[in-house]
């Protein structure tokens, strides 16, 4: 048994539970030996993550870097955009428990400047290169748009046809594997495919002050409920407890279990209370037109303001990048709906996706966007502007920033 032997067993025992328990016992149970002989090799716990982190970024690097060599030799960004996103999309289909790790231990700990950083020191350059910072002065900048559309896309693929929530793909064909990777590059490149002409005509500006202008008090500001998400914020809402709640809130512990039967039910109370709240927010500012692509702005852009006025809810929703919460699909699915009613004429690539899925990515999108703020920028000050880049990413594609 080597150091890479535990490593390897590491990223599949503990990404089968997302990382949310990295037991020694566990890993040792797997690989058949005891805990000390996994001492011999690692001082600690934490020496083994750092050694996994140093694995996924070899590994990773190793698999990519031709690839995006060969893009950045040529002077076509577009091509040179597609092949990156071409060679990263598969590596993470064909590496479903190193795609955990990295979203678990990697991006949402360290951000993609440090995977830019990691990826440098191994010779690739990504972030670093004219086709890609050309694109990303502003914000949100493609690569995070790109990042978080690949990510999700590709965490839904690992969860195609599994019944538990919980559970992934493991062994994908190469032709899924193929159809992936064409789907999240039409994706990227042309976003929903609508006609350009008529995504422009958008008045964002009249739309915003109409959405703005409804009466903030239509946001309810339960203390209990203010209190739960102020926990999950403070600790993520698998460490989020019920004293962390009584604390917020100014109540007894034994008296929360007379709104709550457990803390399950209260992550559960939570989210679909706030679900409703957003879903009907969204549907009261969709109704401010009749126009399909106005429809969908005024949608993406009340989420966002809902959103920007309850920073507590947000950093609580982050969790939505994870998707691990057992609610219930008639409770986690209430606010993937929002847009079911938006008569929008999608590309042919949509024909076969959810309606629940489209606006589950949109909803991704606009979450993983005000979770990383330009700097000094705090979530009620977040730009309208970059909202309407977000838009123009998910109706457009990076055709919509007219770089093909």
């Amino acid at each position: 048994m080597t150091r890479q032997d535990i490593a390897e067993t590491a990223f599949r025992v503990w990404g089968r539970n997302f990382y949310l328990d990295t037991s020694l016992s566990f890993l040792a149970r797997e690989l058949g030996v005891s805990k000390t002989a996994i001492y011999r090799h690692f001082r600690d716990k934490q020496a083994l993550k750092d050694a996994m982190y140093e694995l996924f970024f070899d590994h990773y690097a190793d698999y990519i870097r031709e690839g995006f060599n060969k893009a950045f030799a040529g002077e076509d960004d577009a091509e040179s955009f597609a092949a990156m996103i071409r060679v990263q999309t598969e590596y993470f289909a064909r590496n479903p428990w190193k795609f955990i790790f990295c979203l678990a231990e990697v991006y949402n700990d360290r951000g993609p400047e440090n995977i830019s950083e990691e990826l440098f020191k191994r010779g690739v350059y990504a972030l670093r290169h004219r086709h890609i910072a050309r694109y990303s002065a502003g914000y949100p900048s493609f690569a995070q748009m790109i990042t978080a559309s690949l990510i999700f896309w590709v965490a839904q693929f690992h969860k195609r046809g599994c019944k538990d929530p919980c559970m992934i793909n493991e062994n994908p064909g190469e032709d899924e594997i193929k159809d992936l990777v064409t789907f999240v590059e039409k994706t990227v490149f042309h976003g929903l495919g609508l006609e350009r002409e008529r995504t422009e005509h958008v008045d964002f500006d009249s739309f915003e002050t109409s959405a703005a202008s409804r009466d903030s008090e239509h946001i309810e500001n339960g203390i209990l409920f203010k209190a739960v998400a102020e926990a999950v914020a403070e600790a993520g809402p698998w460490n989020a407890s019920m004293d962390m709640v009584a604390r917020h809130s100014g109540l007894s512990k034994s008296s929360l279990y007379g709104h709550f039967k457990n803390k399950q039910d209260m992550l559960r109370q939570l989210f679909v209370t706030e679900f409703t709240h957003i879903a009907r927010f969204a549907n009261e500012g969709i109704k401010l037109s009749a126009v399909p692509e106005e429809q969908l702005y005024l949608g993406i852009f009340s989420i966002a303001s809902y959103l920007r006025l309850r920073p507590e809810i947000l950093t609580a929703l982050s969790w939505i990048r994870t998707r691990r919460l057992n609610l219930g699909r008639h409770a986690s699915y209430r606010p993937f709906r929002v847009f079911e009613a938006i008569r929008l004429a999608p590309c042919r690539i949509w024909e076969k996706v959810p309606v629940e899925t489209l606006s589950h990515w949109i909803m991704f999108l606009i979450v993983n966007i005000l979770m990383r703020p330009p700097e000094g920028v705090n979530f009620a000050d977040f730009p309208n502007e970059s909202i309407r880049v977000l838009y123009r990413f998910i109706t457009l594609g990076v055709e919509g920033f007219q770089i093909v």
